[in-house]
């Protein structure tokens, strides 16, 4: 175990049929208070990596995971999925706001699913500085008991990182959270990003390599299921070591 690493997977392998894998034998230790991009041919195991760390897979019969995912040193299989996940968050590249619910308890889903029980004055707290984290107050704070249909895309994917942020969890997974998104609220939620760093650690899967060199202190590079090169992110940028890296940062999009 690393002492001053926040996540370690150990020869992780993730496979949907017998033989077919998604993932095979990807180690890292990945640093706390750090912005790490994965990224990566189609089919590479980018979301199957992320959605491994969030224990996703679970729901899905006949999906086999092998090797070790230690979070602060501890295997996340060796604790509830409820626990696992207040810890570790994730959106997603499409917004799923819940539409039975207003925007206000979109931001404190956390805490109901958590069975945590707050005064009025902190919920009105925690929903006004988690959407204030993510630039969203200003648009919405006089329409916090609206449905949440009502706001444009890249506000309910804003909306998402709220709910996401909202338990404080250490580490913030994030599946291509702007892929879909015009450039105003890329820029607004890359911006979120700079500022949570501080408070947690975030991974992000992009297909932007900009975004990547912007944003990330560490870059993961997967190919084939496989980790190919990982490390400081001007460094495999501009010097990587392996030649699938290089002509995969210098191909054409």
């Amino acid at each position: 175990m690393n002492k001053d690493c926040i996540l370690e997977l150990e020869k992780l392998s993730v496979s949907y049929t017998p033989g077919n894998y998604a993932l095979k034998e990807v180690s890292v230790s990945l640093k706390p208070g750090s912005v790490i991009s994965v990224i990566g041919p189609t089919m590479a195991g980018k979301s199957t990596l992320l959605r491994s760390l969030n224990r996703l897979h679970e729901i899905y019969p006949g999906i086999k995971i092998e090797g070790k995912i230690l979070f602060k040193g501890e295997d996340i299989m060796n604790h509830p999925v409820i626990d696992v996940r207040r810890k570790i968050g994730m959106v997603f590249q499409s917004p799923n706001v819940f539409p039975n619910m207003n925007i206000y308890r979109n931001v404190l889903y956390g805490y109901k699913l958590n069975n945590i029980s707050l005064s009025q004055t902190e919920n009105d707290r925690i929903v006004e500085e988690t959407l204030r984290e993510i630039a969203l107050w200003d648009d919405v704070k006089d329409r916090l008991q609206s449905n949440p249909a009502i706001l444009s895309r890249g506000q309910q994917q804003q909306l998402c990182m709220a709910r996401a942020i909202a338990l404080q969890p250490e580490v913030l997974l994030l599946d291509n959270p702007t892929a879909q998104l015009q450039s105003t609220y890329t820029n607004l939620i890359e911006d979120a990003i700079y500022r949570l760093k501080d408070k947690m650690t975030i991974i992000i899967v992009t297909q932007n390599l900009s975004q990547a060199a912007r944003i990330s202190d560490y870059t993961l590079f997967l190919e084939d299921g496989e980790l190919i090169e990982w490390g400081d992110t001007s460094k495999l940028f501009w010097s990587p070591k392996d030649k699938r890296t290089e002509k995969f940062i210098t191909s054409p999009a």
